[in-house]
C-alpha cells in the first residue's frame, strides 16, 4: 500500500485514469499487484488476464514503467562488482589443494562478477587457481580490457558539475582506489556524504541479491 500511495505521486502512469470509453481505468494497486507478480513468480504479462482482467500490453507496461521508477538515481553507473566462492563439488583431485581455502570446507572457484538492478550479469570471471580475494582476482580480471584498449562504449554523464567519458563500477572497502571503482565512505560525517552512502550501498545491494539468486538455483 505504500508503494500504491507513492508512485502515483511521482509516476504518472500509475495514476488512475479514464479509458477510451470513459470508464475508470485501472487503479495504482492493481498495476503494482500485476507487476510485482511478474517479478516474483516469473509470469509472462499474458498471464494476468483471468486473475486481474489486464490485458498483455498493460502489464508489460506497467512492469517497464516500474523498472524505470526503481533505476538507480546514480549517474554514471554501469553496476555493482563483487566476488563469491563458489562450492566445487566435482573438483578434480589433483586441483583440490589449488582451490581450497581454509576458511571453506571444499575446493571452490572465486565468480566476479557485475550485476544490474533486474539481475542482468554485465560481467563474470571466475577459474583463478590459488588463495584469493577480491584484489587478486581484479588484477587477473578482463573487465577493464576494453577501456585499455580504447573500445569500452562511453557512458558519459555530469557529477559536480564535471564532465566524465565513462562509467563506474561500485564497489566495497576491499577494492583500491581508481577512478573506475566508487566505494562508500567508511565514516561520512556531512549530510551530502551520508546521504551519498546511504545511495550507494543501496545500489550496491544489486549484487548480493544476484549471487542470491545463484546460491538458491
Amino acid at each position: 500500500m505504500r508503494l500504491a500511495n507513492d508512485l502515483p505521486e511521482h509516476f504518472e502512469y500509475f495514476q488512475q485514469r479514464d479509458d477510451a470509453r470513459g470508464h475508470p481505468g485501472f487503479t495504482p494497486t492493481q498495476k503494482i499487484i500485476a507487476t510485482l507478480r511478474q517479478l516474483a513468480y516469473g509470469v509472462g504479462s499474458d498471464m494476468l488476464d483471468e486473475y486481474l482482467q489486464m490485458a498483455k500490453k498493460t502489464g508489460r507496461d506497467s512492469l517497464n514503467h516500474f523498472c524505470k521508477g526503481a533505476q538507480s538515481c546514480l549517474p554514471g553507473m554501469l553496476g555493482s562488482l563483487d566476488c563469491m566462492h563458489v562450492g566445487w563439488a566435482m573438483c578434480h583431485t589433483a586441483w583440490r589443494g589449488q582451490f581450497h581455502q581454509g576458511d571453506h570446507p571444499g575446493p571452490t572457484i572465486v565468480l566476479e562478477a557485475v550485476a544490474s538492478q533486474d539481475l542482468w550479469f554485465l560481467h563474470a570471471f571466475f577459474g583463478v587457481a590459488g588463495s584469493n580475494n577480491d584484489l587478486n582476482v581484479i588484477d587477473q580480471s578482463p573487465i577493464f580490457d576494453d577501456l585499455i584498449d580504447g573500445v569500452e562504449p562511453p557512458q558519459a554523464f555530469f557529477a559536480n558539475g564535471e564532465h566524465f567519458k565513462y562509467g563506474y563500477y561500485l564497489v566495497d572497502g576491499i577494492y583500491s582506489e581508481w577512478g573506475t571503482l566508487v566505494q562508500a565512505y567508511a565514516s561520512p560525517l556531512s549530510d551530502k556524504r551520508k546521504y551519498f552512502t546511504k545511495r550507494q550501498e543501496s545500489a550496491r545491494k544489486d549484487i548480493e541479491r544476484a549471487f542470491g539468486v545463484l546460491k538458491k538455483k
